[in-house]
């Protein structure tokens, strides 16, 4: 409540005989005090409220009056309030000559005595006395209400943050605490808890401990801070953090601990985990190391080994996050490339003999393009793109490859093939590994800004023993030298990291050597960089080989089923993403079809349900609630002859999920949508 005003107070007056009240509401009017006269006492009580400054009544009037109501209103009063009271009283009628004032005193409590006939400059003075009175009153109740509602929100507080509180006498030894500290010893917020039983309940390994904190805060007076175990009537062990200052008289002298506690248990618990884990891991490494001393007779100290553990399990987890969210990123990128390369190839016919508008349609189709490039080393980084596995010859692909590689080169550099006779197939997807040897050539005759030769060659190798990288078997090497600046040894290890990149910033994109090495880990095989300043670089990917032989793919079974048919057909086409559904919509209705447009998989099967009917369900595979995969599989279950495309960023299906669906990678354009569903129907 606050203080209160200097105007518009409210007095009240109480004076029924003669003109007494006329005259003191008029004088208290003159002192700008507004006053209300009661014509009777019983009045008077009914207008009494906390915002009445002070009441004005005669004596007389209450001489002979029942005083109970008064009383008991007076009585009844907040704590914070004491009713001022000026009583009229006869001339000589003041409390020392008049037992019946003294009595009115008594009664009232707060009173003040004015004798008539009086000046009405004292009348004032007292008016204004009492008025100051009653604001200190009015102050006072707002401090108290402030420190209530302080004490209020500090209990929230730490109710809220699970905090105990206690104070402990030290001369006492009596031991205060809350229903929350006495939750966390274990106890019912009802049971008594003595510094006694808080010293029992304290594990015996920490109880030593307990007493040199308390011994310290005592000499030094810094802060009591410790966390130790306690045992909780059950038996089981429970973890306290305690947190309290010392409080002293004026001469110094200790008087009081006061503070918190909190409950730490499960922090306890899972540090002890830790622990436990942590000594396993260092079992397991000291175990390791002795095998690999004993296997290699060599001297690798259990330090140098721990160390390069860490170091390699780092290097793991860095590389995995980072491909986890350089994929992710990239499949993203490839939704919003499907929306943008579909409808520029449809903007692309509506401006047809525009040449200006063609030109600038065909840049930004030649922009969109690089960009699905680079998704696709990012995916490769990333080991998400769906891979065709199937057994290569690697000296036809790079004999196909020659005259690409010398014109992405240019002039001033020579590439030069070296192969093995008879080298075997190897296990892996051609397209990549196309991609792969284009990327290191270009990275070998960036290194020589000069010109030079490249050497790419051919060999068969055997791993014989397992390695951190490698598993035994036999690999065929494609190898590229160049004769460039060559790295030192920090940026040789750095050279494989997503974006990192030694050219100019725009020259390149750092995503190279990372795409080479994640086909490789894919493949199972490896990439191997040896570079030295001034000595050039060499890069080898390690690719194993096949024990299938080469055989001709046979004509896609699911697809042969399904001849080409004639006409405009009924299509469901199911994308989570409104922006791709929509441009996909666009294309296939450019070719004729009619498209009916669901934005998942649970709104695709009440069509169906429904009863509507389509000749062709075209549905992406990533998609929230249920995936494309699964759609297909509940669209089998309904409709075994509906034909199914899968489309995708990158269409790797998780391990056991058989589908039989055509597919379809994205971004796509027109005219693959066109030759696929050609195949399909």
């Amino acid at each position: 409540m606050a203080a209160i005003p200097e105007r518009d107070v409210i007095a009240l007056v109480h004076a029924p005989l003669g003109r007494d009240a006329k005259i003191a509401a008029s004088l208290l009017l003159d002192a700008g005090i507004v006053a209300n006269v009661a014509p009777s006492l019983g009045n008077l009580v009914a207008e009494l409220r906390e915002d009445t400054v002070f009441v004005v009544v005669t004596e007389e009037a209450l001489r002979s009056a029942d005083l109970r109501p008064l009383v008991s209103w007076i009585e009844t009063q907040p704590s914070w309030s004491d009713l001022p009271f000026i009583i009229l009283t006869a001339r000589g009628g003041g409390p020392e000559r008049n037992p019946a004032a003294a009595r009115l005193s008594e009664a009232l409590g707060n009173v003040s005595f004015i004798e008539r006939p009086f000046h009405p400059t004292t009348f004032i003075s007292v008016a204004r006395s009492a008025m100051r009175a009653r604001r200190r009153q009015y102050e006072a109740s707002a401090r108290m209400e402030a420190l209530d509602e302080g004490e209020r929100r500090l209990e929230t507080a730490l109710e809220a943050g699970r905090l105990g509180t206690w104070e402990l006498d030290l001369g006492t030894r009596v031991l205060t605490t809350s229903s929350t500290f006495r939750r966390i010893l274990g106890c019912s917020p009802q049971d008594d808890l003595t510094y006694d039983d808080l010293i029992k309940a304290i594990h015996p390994d920490d109880v030593t401990r307990m007493q040199e904190a308390v011994r310290n805060a005592f000499e030094t007076g810094v802060d009591y801070a410790i966390s130790y175990r306690v045992i909780w009537p059950d038996g089981s062990i429970h973890g306290l953090e305690i947190r309290a200052q010392l409080h002293r008289d004026r001469v110094g002298r200790p008087l009081k601990l006061v503070g918190v506690a909190a409950d730490i248990t499960e922090r306890l618990r899972a540090e002890e985990q830790q622990r436990h884990l942590n000594e396993m891991l260092e079992e397991r490494v000291t175990e390791r190391t002795r095998e690999l001393e004993e296997a290699h007779r060599l001297v690798l100290a259990e330090v140098s080994q721990r160390e390069r553990a860490e170091e390699q399990l780092r290097q793991a987890q860095k590389m995995e996050a980072i491909g986890q969210l350089t994929g992710g990123v990239a499949h993203d990128f490839n939704n919003l490339l499907m929306a943008v390369l579909g409808n520029l190839e449809l903007l692309r016919r509506h401006v047809a003999g525009d040449a200006k508008a063609t030109r600038l349609i065909d840049g930004a189709l030649q922009g969109a393009q690089r960009g699905a490039s680079l998704t696709q080393r990012l995916l490769a980084f990333a080991r998400r793109q769906d891979l065709q596995v199937c057994p290569v010859d690697l000296t036809g692909l790079v004999a196909d490859m020659k005259d690409l590689l010398q014109r992405s080169v240019g002039s001033r550099t020579v590439v030069e093939v070296a192969a093995s006779e008879h080298l075997p197939p190897v296990l892996a997807d051609a397209n990549q590994v196309e991609l792969a040897l284009l990327n290191l050539v270009v990275n070998a005759r960036d290194a020589m800004p000069d010109g030079g030769a490249i050497r790419i060659e051919l060999k068969q190798a055997e791993q014989k023993m397992q390695s951190d990288s490698l598993a035994p078997g036999s690999y065929v090497v494609l190898s590229v030298f160049d004769e460039g600046m060559g790295m030192d040894a920090a940026t040789l290890q750095k050279a494989i990291e997503p974006f990192f990149s030694t050219k100019e910033l725009g020259k390149g994109t750092g995503l190279g050597l990372s795409m080479v090495h994640g086909l490789a880990l894919q493949l199972q095989g490896r990439l191997v960089l040896k570079s030295a300043l001034g000595e050039g670089t060499t890069a080898e990917l390690w690719i194993p080989v096949s024990t299938v032989e080469i055989e001709e793919k046979p004509q896609d079974a699911s697809l042969a089923e399904h001849p080409a048919a004639a006409g405009p057909k009924r299509i469901l086409l199911v994308d989570d993403d409104v922006l791709i559904a929509m441009s996909s919509a666009d294309m296939l209705t450019d070719l004729g079809h009619e498209v009916v447009e669901a934005h998942s998989g649970k709104e695709a099967l009440e069509l169906i349900d429904g009863g509507a009917i389509f000749d062709l369900l075209i549905t992406d595979y990533s998609m929230p609630g249920m995936t494309g995969a699964e759609l297909a599989q509940a669209v089998r279950e309904r409709l075994p002859r509906l034909p199914i495309l899968l489309a995708s960023g990158y269409a790797d299906l998780p391990s056991g999920v058989e589908l039989d669906a055509a597919r379809l990678a994205k971004p796509y354009s027109q005219d693959q949508l066109a030759s696929v569903l050609g195949k399909i129907l």
